[in-house]
């Protein structure tokens, strides 16, 4: 096995969030640590997470996720966690004051992009995004739909 390989296969994605990649322009990305209860952590690890609808926002200095729903842990017994807590998240200052810098002009926004493991621990991919407009969408979806004809035509003529 090599060590690319052996990379991706450290880097297992746990769960991902498609609609952000059609509701928005990603332009950069950053990874972050989350900090997390036990009965979550053990939570996602049965892949028991959605992050459909969550964001982030900047909150004197530090940066907090919402809406990630985790749902409780099975044998949780006493311990439990509330599924759509805020989470905070852990950058690096550096990262954090770049976003803070971005996030106040009009139409930049925060959306976690994938919950995935890296090197044993849980990360978050969250991305500095801008807003599609309803007509970028539909070019989207017709370049999608050009994207599939062409392939579809170009298999057939192979035969």
């Amino acid at each position: 096995m090599s060590d690319q390989t052996a990379r991706v296969e450290a880097q297992r994605i746990i769960a991902e969030n498609r609609k952000a990649l059609h509701d928005y322009h990603i332009l950069e990305t950053f990874e972050a640590g989350v900090v997390l209860q036990g009965t979550e952590v053990k939570s996602i690890r049965d892949g028991r997470v959605n992050l459909r609808d969550s964001y982030a926002r900047v909150e004197a200095g530090e940066i907090w996720v919402y809406n990630v729903h985790i749902s409780p842990y099975a044998n949780r017994g006493y311990a439990d966690h509330e599924p759509t807590r805020r989470r905070k998240l852990l950058l690096h200052r550096q990262e954090i004051r770049k976003l803070i810098g971005r996030t106040v002009e009009r139409g930049m926004t925060l959306v976690p992009l994938r919950l995935y493991y890296k090197g044993g621990r849980i990360k978050l991919a969250v991305s500095l995004a801008k807003g599609k407009q309803s007509h970028d969408k539909r070019e989207a979806i017709r370049k999608r739909e050009v994207d599939r004809e062409t392939r579809a035509a170009m298999k057939n003529r192979h035969r």
